[in-house]
């Protein structure tokens, strides 16, 4: 599980300096919500950059000892999730074009983020697969 750790710890802090350099370049990253104006902050980053990545990768780490097909179906579905909810959240959205391609760049970069920590888990999941089949 230090693996999923990881991840979300890297997600977080990668996707906060971005979120800085995009403050930085003059993003207000203001919307119109269904309730009025909104703002994404920096806790809104750090969480909806953890949250579902940890929660992906800790279900691909309890299942992957157990079938070795989780690994292969994580290295699709991560990404493309990642990737998805640009079209999905980022785009529709009235941000400034700061704001908007910072919150893509942070989608994106949950893709290598993604890819490198589920390749991990399947290196270990692979190693506790090996280790059930020799006969004691």
């Amino acid at each position: 599980m230090a693996v999923v750790a990881l991840g979300g710890v890297t997600a977080v802090v990668v996707n906060l300096v971005f979120y800085s350099v995009g403050r930085a370049a003059g993003g207000t990253f203001q919307f119109t919500s269904s309730s009025g104006p909104a703002e994404v902050d920096a806790v809104t980053v750090a969480g909806f950059s953890a949250i579902p990545l940890l929660i992906g990768l800790a279900v691909v780490a309890l299942l992957a000892p157990l079938a070795a097909w989780v690994i292969r179906a994580a290295l699709v579905v991560g990404p493309v999730l990642a990737v998805g909810t640009i079209a999905l959240m980022t785009l529709p959205t009235d941000f400034d074009t700061a704001s908007k391609a910072t919150l893509a760049l942070c989608h994106l970069t949950l893709v290598p983020i993604t890819i490198a920590a589920v390749v991990a888990i399947g290196r270990e999941a692979g190693a506790t697969r090996a280790t059930k089949a020799i006969p004691t």
